[in-house]
């Protein structure tokens, strides 16, 4: 299984006033650093970006041999609105993500759905979605549902939407987090995972996080020290064995989103993960 970033979990290093790291020198930093093997970005990193700066990511992307995955939108578009305005909208700009994906090489665009939880609002939903679906199927990007409250709050409605939208460019995003919110994780992670291209592996917090010495990369194995790192926020083996059980062997995407230094959060992430697999595989 490959492990992979979203790069919003070095969101300190790219957005403070003084930033230690350029999106250019993401991937070589990723790659070289960090060990990992691809990159999924999200749409606020990339404010004020023309298509020129696209390619050029792209361009140190590939390579780095760390290519651009998926472009997420943590934004909630309002498909269902009732106001066709407003839906117009969200379709739009559903679109302008996906041609923004597509410039980065990536295979797949995410975006949420802000609708109340109804049948009205999922029919409406269900036809502004189909708009943007005929478009990734133009531009041969999938279009991922990632989670959020009402309408796609749950693993029955999300599949439930996206087998009514149809073709085979609409997808899930499933995400540990929205599992361990959910009162059966691992029945939440087995019903969206077949559906999904990429499995985000949310972190939050894990029993201890020494800052890297003279702002120095920790070795995963300087990392472990005597003991894999626990994480404490949810327990991460049941969602990796829910993800393995239904065939899903492709990119778990780190998203590190606790408040501790990103950089040794993000190794005892990718260690925590490789333990909890390597754990999995032996059940196997």
């Amino acid at each position: 299984m490959l492990l992979t970033l979203s790069v919003s979990s070095l969101g300190p290093l790219i957005k403070s006033e003084s930033p230690r790291l350029s999106l250019l020198d993401v991937p070589a930093f990723v790659r070289d650093s960090l060990g990992l093997h691809g990159l999924c970005f999200s749409t606020d990193l990339l404010k004020g970006a023309n298509r020129a700066d696209l390619d050029r990511l792209r361009d140190r992307a590939d390579k780095q041999a760390c290519s651009c995955l998926l472009l997420e939108d943590p934004d909630p578009l309002s498909f269902a609105h009732p106001d066709s305005d407003q839906a117009a909208l969200a379709v739009d700009r559903a679109r302008r993500v996906l041609q923004a994906a597509q410039i980065l090489g990536c295979n797949a665009a995410a975006v949420r759905v802000q609708s109340p939880s109804d049948e009205l609002a999922l029919d409406r939903a269900i036809q502004r979605l189909r708009e943007a679906v005929e478009y990734a199927e133009r531009l041969e990007v999938n279009l991922l549902i990632a989670p959020h409250e009402g309408l796609t709050s749950q693993a029955d409605q999300v599949t439930d939407l996206i087998k009514r939208v149809g073709g085979f460019r609409i997808g899930t995003l499933p995400d540990f987090a929205a599992a361990a919110a959910s009162p059966d994780p691992v029945t939440y992670l087995r019903r969206l995972t077949p559906y999904a291209a990429v499995v985000i592996a949310s972190t939050v917090e894990f029993d201890s996080l020494d800052a890297p010495a003279d702002d120095q990369v920790l070795d995963v194995q300087d990392l472990l020290s005597d003991h894999v790192p626990v994480h404490t926020a949810f327990d991460l083996q049941p969602m990796v064995e829910a993800v393995i059980s239904v065939g899903f062997d492709v990119t778990l995407a780190i998203n590190f989103r606790g408040q501790a230094d990103p950089v040794p959060a993000i190794l005892a992430s990718q260690a925590a993960l490789e333990h909890a697999i390597e754990r999995a595989s032996q059940k196997d």
